[in-house]
């Protein structure tokens, strides 16, 4: 099959430049160093591709994707890096031979672990991101009342996310390693091997962490690619031009199918106007007509993903498979 079969819009990913791109990261991060957020990329036939690369921890988001990804056989060490209320479809993946870590963060999330059937957990720490997180200084406390609620503490998680999109490589270098002083500290009074952290933005930076929670490298988004990381743009949407006027056209791939919160996509060769429901308008270097199909690159990788039911594996126009966005829902 070729990509001007598909029905528009079509989430198209550069079988090419996804191998370059898995291949650069597990070069540099090798093994255990790297645990791959899966929430980037909703996709187990992606999933098993970093398991055919070394990885054998995943990181998830929710807990349907830890569902998922032990239901595809990619259950052998998950880390839920969220907090959770009510553990138990955790709880039941672990009775049923997975291995399951959750994030903790305050007495409530310990005890809801525990009562859903986790058996182990890291301490999350919040290292400048506000967001999720303990004070550093609270973790010792929170890993005491783990163990005592009878779970095991594997150590201790903090997201750096606030810096993964810093573009000066001394700043952000150097921020890294003030957050992950915080980590580090509350790591000396929790215990345990583990000390995860990073992403995309911060994985050559830190060198702290045991093991990197990176996701986008796989696919890209513009946002990152304008960083300047060494990886490349794999993912597009594929599109339609619908309506071509002088001074601009229009394909169908709008706000219904594009994460947005990054801010507008790109169109190779034409400058981007604005996004709607249905459409993006923008002004092509060179005319375009009714019918011609135009790949638009999104800013953000992780809501786009998530908007599609599948995505195509293509070499070129020819598409090599098709794999299902299988990790969305709740």
């Amino acid at each position: 099959m070729r990509i001007d079969e598909l029905t528009t819009p079509a989430l198209l990913v550069e079988q090419a430049v996804l191998d370059a791109n898995l291949d650069t990261m597990s070069a540099a991060l090798p093994g255990p160093r790297l645990r791959p957020h899966v929430k980037a990329h909703k996709c187990t036939a992606l999933a098993h591709r970093q398991r055919a690369n070394g990885h054998v921890g995943f990181t998830c988001a929710t807990i349907r994707e830890c569902e998922v990804m032990v239901a595809a056989g990619l259950g052998e060490d998950l880390l839920l890096a969220n907090e959770v209320l009510d553990a138990r479809r955790l709880g039941t993946l672990v009775r049923d031979g997975a291995r399951v870590t959750v994030a903790v963060d305050s007495a409530e999330t310990i005890a809801a672990a525990a009562a859903g059937g986790v058996r182990e957990v890291l301490i999350d720490v919040n290292v400048g991101l506000p967001r999720c997180g303990c004070p550093p200084e609270r973790a010792g406390d929170l890993a005491g009342e783990a163990r005592r609620s009878g779970l095991e503490v594997r150590g201790v998680m903090g997201y750096e996310g606030h810096l993964m999109l810093v573009a000066d490589p001394a700043d952000r270098a150097r921020s890294t390693g003030d957050a992950m002083a915080l980590l580090l500290a509350a790591a000396a009074d929790v215990g345990g091997a583990l000390i995860s952290a990073g992403g995309t933005g911060t994985y050559a930076d830190n060198t702290w962490a045991t093991e990197i929670q990176a996701g986008s490298y796989a696919l890209m988004d513009t946002a990152y690619g304008a960083v300047g990381h060494p990886f490349g743009q794999a993912l597009s949407v594929l599109g339609t031009v619908v309506s071509a006027a002088p001074t601009h056209a229009v394909v169908n791939v709008g706000l219904k199918s594009l994460g947005m919160d990054h801010g507008l996509p790109a169109i190779p060769g034409a400058q981007v106007w604005f996004c709607s429901d249905e459409h993006t308008t923008f002004a092509p270097e060179e005319p375009v007509r009714a019918g011609d199909r135009v790949r638009v690159l999104p800013a953000h990788v992780d809501p786009t993903v998530v908007l599609h039911e599948r995505m195509h594996v293509v070499d070129g126009d020819r598409i090599v498979e098709t794999w299902g966005v299988d990790m969305r829902g709740w």
